[in-house]
């Protein structure tokens, strides 16, 4: 036997018995709790407390697409920060976990489960191209997560787990080719893009309304690669079957050599003889081509920074307090903006954050204080918005030419264009 000291087992007992009845306070006081605030406001399991609520933000931060996706992830930040400020959303302050797409559609898919499953936020500010949104789909279906997607898009989609903040094809598309019809006198078009889904689709959609529509003609259509620089040989073909408009939708750093081999063609822009009409260059890649590069082309979006009304004055000067006195704003980060305010009011509708009544409640919300002037929730999940016409100046911005009159009801599946 051990000839160690034994232990003294009175006092053992005492010691447990003052622990247990030291425990019983703080259970009772769990037992009997009133249901806090942050059970009133979520039945999901969300990542809610009674002061935070947690969201993400997933754009590409790394990769080719990075330079055009930071400013949504600065926009979505500013619009975080700005509700804060004003206290938040049902009382609790946003936070936000940001996620790094890295242009890898696979990625984006991963990411969206992390922060859905492992993260539980109550809702997901990302993705840019088409590719990505398609990735990241089934997963938010899947596990119930609601995602506000900023980019303008081709359209033929709608989920109940989507609210897309951007345009769809035909308010962007089919807007800008009846100006050119109806303003430019235009009859002949050729049509050019990045081979890829939105490109493809969105000329798909183009043709069918120039020639069923307008009774036009399309008298050349090219794709060529991501990231391809050669385009000497279509501007040698644009110059042969002499549209009145090429219409482009051209993206990434291909602009960057497209529009200075256009100017070193001897092809004034400015002259509209053919005219430019894109859909996917805004101020953002400007910065990267050079006002002097592309000055004269038409853009057809919902947003540009020059737009002259109050909300968007106060929103430039906000961006450029925060992010840098130089830095310009194009349609896709006006969008990304809008994703955050838009939750807040759907939430605040809704008086909760559970997705389902957050869902339910998001059809009719309106924006007044949008950059872009006002937006409306239609029950497809997409935006009631207007459609601009702008015109690329020397130094980098655009210069707005044509405004629709009336809100542009979002319609994803066009009869007769798919």
């Amino acid at each position: 036997m051990h000839s160690g000291t034994r232990p003294k087992t009175g006092n053992l007992r005492r010691r447990s018995l003052l622990k247990n009845l030291l425990a019983i306070p703080a259970a009772l006081a769990l037992a009997h709790a009133p249901s806090t605030l942050a059970d009133a406001a979520n039945t999901t399991g969300l990542a809610v407390t009674a002061d935070t609520v947690k969201v993400g933000i997933l754009h590409s931060v790394t990769g080719t697409m990075a330079i055009s996706e930071t400013g949504s992830v600065q926009a979505e930040k500013l619009a975080i920060e700005q509700i804060n400020a004003m206290g938040g959303v049902l009382g609790r302050k946003i936070e936000f976990i940001q996620e790094d797409g890295a242009s890898d559609w696979p990625t984006f898919a991963e990411k969206s489960k992390k922060l859905l499953v492992n993260d539980k936020v109550a809702a997901v500010f990302g993705c840019w191209t088409s590719a990505s949104r398609k990735a990241a789909l089934p997963v938010f279906e899947q596990y119930n997560g609601m995602l506000y997607y900023p980019t303008f898009y081709e359209g033929l989609e709608q989920s109940p787990n989507v609210i897309y903040t951007g345009q769809e094809a035909t308010q962007q598309i089919l807007e800008g080719l009846d100006w050119a019809d109806k303003t430019k006198g235009a009859k002949k078009y050729f049509l050019l893009g990045s081979d890829y889904i939105w490109p493809r689709t969105s000329n798909k959609i183009a043709r069918k309304h120039i020639e069923n529509v307008l009774g036009d003609k399309v008298v050349g259509e090219e794709y060529y690669p991501l990231g391809h620089t050669q385009f000497n040989s279509v501007i040698n073909k644009i110059k042969l079957k002499k549209p009145d408009v090429v219409f482009i939708s051209v993206v990434g750093g291909s602009n960057v050599a497209f529009y200075k081999q256009l100017k070193a063609a001897g092809i004034d822009m400015s002259k509209e003889k053919p005219l430019f009409l894109t859909i996917s260059v805004t101020e953002d890649e400007i910065l990267g081509i050079g006002g002097e590069n592309i000055e004269g082309i038409y853009a057809s979006m919902k947003y540009f920074q020059s737009l002259p009304n109050d909300n968007n004055k106060a929103f430039v000067e906000a961006f450029k307090k925060k992010w840098g006195k130089d830095i310009v704003i194009g349609d896709v980060t006006q969008a990304a903006y809008l994703g955050p305010w838009l939750w807040k009011a759907a939430v605040e509708k809704a008086g909760s954050f559970d997705i389902d009544k957050v869902r339910e409640a998001s059809p009719g919300i309106e924006l007044t204080t949008a950059p872009e002037g006002y937006v409306k929730v239609h029950p497809n999940h997409h935006l009631w918005s207007k459609t601009r016409i702008g015109q690329a100046q020397k130094d980098g911005q655009y210069k707005v030419v044509y405004e629709s009159k009336e809100l542009i009801e979002p319609n994803p599946f066009p009869e007769g264009y798919q």
